[in-house]
């Protein structure tokens, strides 16, 4: 009896198709996921300068449209400096009474919702 082992090329064909149909669902999800948390981080660190920016503004007396302090503003912020952007952005304070941005501008732009 001549019995041969192993798996022929078209069963190993179809294993890497099944693989790589996977692959091409489970990526762009992962990605948009990563995005997503991104995105969400990077509006919570914006709500977090804001509430900083408040707060100082009532201490030290600033009115609506002065230009802010950054290193007094990050006074009012856990670990008292400026929060990094989890995409790379950098955080602008703008002036009192204005909410903060992320340098960020894509479709899916790291800006503080209106009214939070």
């Amino acid at each position: 009896m001549n019995k041969k082992l192993g798996f022929t090329l078209v069963e190993i064909m179809i294993v890497v198709a099944i693989i790589g149909l996977l692959a091409a669902i489970a990526i762009p999800s992962f990605v948009k996921a990563r995005n997503t948390a991104q995105q969400n981080a990077c509006i919570n660190n914006l709500r977090m300068i804001d509430s900083g920016k408040e707060q100082a503004a009532l201490a030290f007396r600033w009115a609506d449209g002065s230009t802010p302090t950054t290193s007094l503003v990050n006074t009012y912020i856990k670990g008292t400096t400026t929060p990094e952007c989890p995409a790379g952005g950098a955080y602008t304070y703008s002036v009192i009474g204005t909410n903060p941005l992320c340098s960020i501008v894509s479709p899916t732009s790291h800006r503080m919702p209106v009214g939070l």
